[in-house]
């Protein structure tokens, strides 16, 4: 879908105007004259899916940062506002402020509803737009599965929030109260539902990159895991945790999708090897237009706003899958050696060689280490006029959900079902482990449920490591409050700063002040 034309989403003007002899301009779109063609439609539907690259939510190194409220990462300098999140301080107040890009609480609502308000208005226009049925019903299914998306978001982050299914509207729309979280997943699933029985498994030529079938049933899947958790679910509910277990499943089990794990771990974040088997949905970026390109590469080599932190570095097991303190692989005094392959093709550590150079405590000054995952560098050298140096510049593809995000929900849902795993739990965790390297990667068949559960979300904590998911998943296992407060530590084991995590509170994002100024009736979420 980099194909499509960005110049003309740019031309677009959804908005009416008249002059004074009430006659069309003939420069510019308005409302009347613009939902008429299949050209023009077909660009509208480009603008619900330009939403995802907005700087709030895929857009810049959002992702990126998102890792550094987790124990898994450091931002110094607040970017996004993902640095007052991981300290405990976000307010209602300064919800919206962060260094470079717009504050993260205030921008992914605000960004969230620019996506919905368009996918609505593109629901409600194409029905009067001459084309093939069989394309309107396509593409109204993929601005279904768009609008899902968005709520998705605003569930995962915020709860309950205005369930709005018809074009914006100031007046009628302007003043609603939230709708329940229930609500809302509700409607994500009823979309994602409608999505996946019009889309096909898999695009070809220009059209890859759209919304699949696979793609509208991995968010569902995603959804009902992040209900079926124990955030969501604290009664353990087998029927919340088997509803995501099938979901999970008829993404792996969906003919003609062609899904399988990219052989290589370290070149499935590259551009060479994007929208292969392994990528269920991703947010595509071109560097053909200025503008519609990702900061990736920038932040991982200059800014390093998304540090690596010791906790994660002593998360990672040896090669033989054993933890440092079991195998007999692990040196105190070479701590770095024999590790988890995955370390080594996500993290530049002291003692490594990154651009042709070694590194040292200080090649990455805020904590010493770097990330090499979604970035184009890594032991080579390259010449320096060739180094991105500059914002939106990067085109690896975001993936926001990928095949081994799918294989293992399907474990852990599936797991918490059984009263022990059983040998479909294992081998799905097992394929995840083979591809990354270790030896052996077999999981022991004596593992109870929950040293299985505790296995799975070691792998997810591994196996996504600086993709952004991490945040979300510590919190939908309520886990937050344990493993998120206190000192975090660079590479020399020197303290950086003390984090503090309120569980009355935190698990959700406040809904800014400003869009309560907006909307009087927006209910504030818990102790903010």
């Amino acid at each position: 879908m980099k194909q499509i034309s960005i110049i003309l989403l740019l031309a677009i003007v959804f908005t009416s105007c008249k002059d004074a002899l009430d006659t069309q301009p003939n420069d510019r779109y308005t409302e009347e004259t613009f939902w008429t063609s299949e050209k023009t439609a077909l660009a509208g539907l480009t603008g619900c899916y330009q939403v995802l690259t907005s700087n709030s939510l895929y857009g810049y190194a959002t992702p990126l940062w998102e890792e550094t409220a987790t124990p898994n990462a450091y931002n110094y300098d607040n970017s996004a506002g993902f640095g007052v999140i991981a300290l405990g301080t976000h307010t209602a107040s300064n919800a919206q402020t962060g260094n470079i890009v717009t504050g993260v609480i205030e921008g992914r609502w605000k960004d969230c509803y620019r996506g919905i308000g368009r996918c609505n208005t593109f629901l409600k226009k194409v029905n009067d737009v001459p084309m093939a049925d069989a394309l309107k019903d396509r593409t109204k299914a993929e601005a279904k599965f768009l609008r899902g998306l968005y709520y998705s978001l605003l569930a995962t982050y915020y709860g309950g929030a205005p369930l709005i299914l018809d074009p914006p509207d100031l007046d009628s729309q302007g003043k609603l109260p939230r709708n329940s979280r229930q609500e809302v997943v509700q409607q994500v699933i009823k979309d994602m539902d409608e999505a996946a029985a019009v889309l096909p498994p898999k695009y070809t030529g220009n059209d890859i990159g759209r919304a699949t079938s696979g793609a509208a049933l991995a968010v569902k899947a995603r959804m009902l895991l992040f209900e079926a958790s124990p955030l969501n679910n604290p009664s353990g509910d087998a029927v919340k945790w088997t509803a995501a277990a099938n979901a999970a499943k008829a993404v792996m089990d969906l003919p003609g999708a062609g899904y399988g794990l990219f052989p290589n771990y370290r070149q499935l974040f590259l551009p060479a090897n994007e929208n292969k088997q392994e990528t269920i949905f991703d947010v595509q970026y071109t560097i053909s237009a200025p503008g519609f390109g990702n900061s990736f590469d920038l932040i991982n080599r200059l800014y390093n706003t998304n540090a690596p932190l010791r906790d994660l570095i002593n998360a990672y097991d040896m090669k033989d899958g054993l933890s440092p303190a079991q195998s007999p692989l692990y040196d105190a005094t070479k701590p770095y050696e024999n590790r988890d392959p995955r370390m080594y093709q996500s993290i530049v550590y002291p003692g490594d060689t990154y651009l042709g150079a070694p590194v040292t405590n200080s090649t990455f000054k805020q904590t010493g280490y770097g990330v090499k995952k979604y970035g184009i560098y890594d032991k080579e050298a390259v010449p320096s006029a060739d180094l991105i140096n500059s914002a939106g510049r990067s085109q690896i593809n975001y993936m926001v959900i990928r095949y081994a995000d799918i294989l293992l929900m399907y474990a852990e849902a599936q797991n918490e079902v059984l009263t022990a795993p059983d040998a479909a739990v294992r081998n799905t965790v097992e394929l995840v482990r083979q591809r990354a390297g270790l030896v052996p990667y077999q999981v022991p068949v004596t593992l109870t449920k929950p040293q299985m559960r505790e296995l799975i979300r070691h792998e997810r904590r591994i196996e996504f490591a600086f993709e952004g998911f991490y945040y979300t998943d510590i919190r939908r296992w309520k886990i937050a409050e344990l493993v998120l407060p206190g000192p975090v530590f660079n590479s020399q084991n020197q303290q950086i700063v003390i984090r503090n995590f309120n569980p009355l509170r935190d698990y959700w994002w406040p809904i800014a002040q400003t869009q309560r100024e907006l909307n009087p009736n927006l209910a504030q979420n818990d102790n903010y």
